[in-house]
C-alpha cells in the first residue's frame, strides 16, 4: 500500500498517505502538508521511497517517517505534564523528519538533530534554510542542529525561559539501524518518554526490526518490536584522510 502513495506534488503526496491510513491523525497531516520535501530530497521528492543523500546515508520513504510520528504522537505534542517537549531526531540527515517533527512541538518545544558526519549536519541545516518557516525555525532556536555519536545521546540546554523542564528527550527517534538499544539513549528518555529505534536482529545486518521502547512515570521500560525494516547503518563516522 505504501508504495503506491507517491505523487506528483507534495500535497498529492500527502493526501495519498492519509487515504491509505498511513497518515490517521490530522495533526500529522497538516504538519506533513507543512514542509515540502523537494527542499530535503535530492531527486524524485513525491515518491514514496527512500532516496539516497550521500556518505551513505539516505532519507527515508515518507510513509516510514509517517509511522515514527504516529507511534510517538502523544509524547511529541505539549501537554499539562510536557508543555514543551524535547525531542532528538538522532541520524538526522537531510532534516526533513526534524523539520516535521519542530511543526508538532508546540511554540515552546525543541528539536535536535545529531550527525556524526559534519558535511550532513549541514546538510539538514541547509535544507530547512531554504524555506521561511524553516529559516524561523533556526533563528528562533526550536530546531538546531549537532555534530556528535547519537549512540551517546545529547545533551542539550534547554531553550531560553524552559529551564525548568530539565534536559532529558521526551521523545527519541533513532533514523539507522542500532546494533542495538544504546544504554544512554534509555538513560535520558524521560520518564514518561518514549523511542522508536530501528535494530538489527543478529550481526548480518540484514535482519532489522523497528522497536518502541516506553519509559512510564516511574521510570518502568516496556519494549514492542513493531515491524521489519531495511535501515542503514547507525555507525562511526568515516575516517578521513589528511
Amino acid at each position: 500500500m505504501a508504495w503506491t502513495c507517491s505523487g506528483a506534488t507534495n500535497t498529492a503526496l500527502i493526501d495519498n498517505m492519509w487515504k491509505n491510513g498511513l497518515i490517521t491523525d490530522a495533526r500529522i497531516k497538516e504538519a506533513f502538508l507543512k514542509v515540502d520535501r523537494a527542499n530535503y530530497s535530492p531527486s524524485m521528492p513525491y515518491e514514496d521511497s527512500p532516496q539516497p543523500i550521500g556518505y551513505d546515508a539516505t532519507i527515508s520513504a515518507p510513509h516510514m517517517h509517517a509511522s515514527a510520528i504516529e507511534h510517538m504522537l502523544s509524547y511529541i505534542l505539549p501537554s499539562s505534564s510536557s508543555p514543551a517537549p524535547r525531542v532528538l531526531d538522532v541520524g538526522s540527515g537531510s532534516g526533513y523528519l526534524t523539520h516535521v517533527l519542530a511543526e508538532l512541538v508546540g511554540e515552546r518545544g525543541l528539536v535536535v538533530g545529531v550527525e556524526h558526519i559534519e558535511e550532513l549536519r549541514l546538510l539538514g541545516e541547509g535544507n530547512m534554510s531554504k524555506s521561511d518557516e524553516g529559516r524561523r525555525l533556526l533563528e528562533s532556536a526550536k530546531v538546531r542542529f549537532r555534530l556528535g555519536d547519537g549512540r551517546k545521546g545529547w545533551s542539550e540546554a534547554p531553550r531560553e525561559g524552559e529551564e525548568g523542564w530539565g534536559t532529558g528527550w521526551d521523545v527519541i527517534h533513532v533514523g539507522a539501524s542500532a546494533v542495538e538499544i544504546h544504554p544512554q539513549l534509555l538513560e535520558q528518555l524521560k520518564a514518561p518518554g518514549c523511542m522508536f529505534i530501528p535494530v538489527d536482529d543478529d550481526e548480518s545486518g540484514y535482519n532489522q526490526h523497528v522497536w518502541r521502547i516506553e519509559k512510564d512515570g516511574n521510570g518502568e521500560i516496556t519494549r514492542k518490536r513493531l515491524f521489519g525494516v531495511r535501515y542503514v547503518p547507525l555507525t562511526d563516522a568515516p575516517r578521513r584522510a589528511w
